[in-house]
């Protein structure tokens, strides 16, 4: 029976059951400590214990810098959804639903998901790198020993700056995408403006608009917290700071996909 221990532990099947484990096991460690984070960041932001000049230096960080990639992004895909769409919509005689559909697109989902992954892998990444590097060199543990809340120091104006910014990145990305769904409806298509224009007017309703400025302020918090809190809890040196980056990077991904299946299901089913 030893021996048939002894050989069962070496064995893919013990090995694979271990990985399985740890990986249940740290997933919901992972989501006690984002959960945990959360209510101490809005503890601190509903008692209005905001450093604001931290939040205006994130934000510059957060918006200004991540904008040149969320709009290329956005534009890009915009572009790519209008081409393909616009030539048979025409053939087919829908040609006035063409500025709707688009414009629709962007507005609910492409605007808001691909900023979000946009800045995901550029503010996202850098934020969980940056907090991680503090922790490994032991940064945190002088913020503690000085009597300094790190969750405040650290935490707090970034999840602040995300929900400012994020609905701004996002209302200039789909201006962008429905511009450039425009101009490439009208190359395809020879669509007109005006009937890509009046479309857009026809079919879209407030409550795109409201739905698409909550999910980025929902995204922007979510994109803060978890990037901060992998960072946080990293460990291990370099090779640390790498897994925890990304971690949260796929942790971030992972969340606001979870968040738009909720936001569609909630206002749109």
């Amino acid at each position: 029976m030893r021996n048939f221990r002894l050989y069962f532990k070496q064995s893919a099947t013990y090995q694979l059951y271990l990985l399985f484990t740890r990986q249940v096991n740290d997933f919901f460690t992972t989501l006690g400590d984002i959960t945990k984070k959360t209510a101490d960041v809005f503890s601190y932001i509903f008692k209005f214990e905001i450093d604001r000049k931290a939040v205006l230096e994130q934000s510059a960080r957060f918006g200004v810098s991540s904008l040149p990639i969320t709009l290329s992004i956005v534009g890009m895909s915009a572009i790519i959804v209008s081409m393909q769409v616009a030539g048979e919509m025409v053939k087919q005689g829908a040609g006035n639903y063409v500025g709707q559909l688009v414009t629709m697109l962007i507005v609910r989902e492409d605007g808001v998901i691909m900023s979000g992954f946009a800045i995901i892998s550029m503010i996202g990444s850098s934020l969980a790198a940056e907090i991680a590097t503090m922790r490994v060199t032991e940064q945190i543990d002088a913020m503690k020993a000085l009597k300094v809340d790190p969750i405040k120091y650290l935490f707090v104006p970034r999840v602040v700056s995300g929900i400012i910014m994020m609905p701004l990145v996002v209302i200039v990305a789909s201006v962008v995408g429905v511009l450039g769904g425009a101009v490439a409806s009208s190359i395809v298509s020879g669509l007109s403006y005006r009937a890509f224009f009046e479309s857009v007017w026809y079919g879209l309703y407030m409550k795109d608009i409201q739905v698409c400025l909550a999910k980025a302020v929902v995204f922007g918090a979510t994109i803060a917290i978890v990037s901060c809190t992998c960072g946080y809890n990293a460990k291990g040196g370099a090779k640390g700071v790498g897994i925890a980056t990304t971690k949260a990077v796929v942790w971030s991904f992972v969340a606001i996909a979870i968040w738009d299946l909720l936001f569609a299901a909630a206002f749109f089913f």
